[in-house]
């Protein structure tokens, strides 16, 4: 059995105010799943994005607007929204405290596609 102490997991900078703690992926073991936590500060978050498989994102602390396909709701504390693959998504932090958000991934490899190019859009991939 392989447990992991999320406590000791480092965090990374993606982007100016977000920070992610990765908690499962390929690369910690994962198969079939890729699961993260994101801390956002006021006004940030994840732009609008694509991922070829489904994903939950869930709120653990905080208010956020996520956006799927263009409308967008308010989602707070102990709420979830199911986004479907291939779906134009985003979120944002709506308070002047610190987001916490739950990625949860049907792949062990995160990947994304962003409307803005710049951003990075492919991360934590096997060396295999």
């Amino acid at each position: 059995m392989n447990v992991l102490d999320h406590n000791g997991q480092p965090l990374e900078k993606w982007r100016e105010g977000v920070m992610t703690r990765m908690r499962m992926s390929y690369l910690l073991g994962g198969r079939q799943l890729c699961v993260f936590d994101q801390f956002c500060d006021f006004d940030l978050g994840a732009p609008i994005h694509i991922h070829a498989v489904e994903e939950i994102l869930e709120v653990i602390e905080g208010r956020a607007e996520i956006t799927l396909n263009g409308e967008s709701s308010i989602v707070t504390a102990n709420q979830s929204v199911l986004i479907p693959a291939g779906t134009k998504h985003g979120f944002r932090n709506l308070e002047k405290t610190v987001l916490h958000v739950r990625a949860t991934l049907a792949s062990p490899i995160f990947e994304a596609s962003y409307e803005n190019r710049a951003e990075i859009s492919r991360r934590w991939t096997p060396d295999v």
